[in-house]
């Protein structure tokens, strides 16, 4: 029988901060996806000014 082998603590640090990075890559890019597909979803506005002038009249 082999004895049993504990796993190396420095292998298990390095892997959960490689899964760390990657999850947190994912995040990144998934909520970039999210804003831009709300910005997309978002109907234009007119550009209504909210102030007109009227055309000042001949000799006044």
């Amino acid at each position: 029988m082999r004895p049993y082998r504990e796993a190396d603590p420095e292998m298990s640090r390095l892997l959960a901060a490689a899964l760390t990075v990657a999850l947190a890559a994912a995040l990144a890019v998934g909520a970039a996806l999210g804003v831009v597909a709300l910005l997309e979803a978002t109907p234009d506005r007119p550009n209504n000014p909210l102030i007109t002038y009227e055309q000042a009249g001949q000799g006044s």
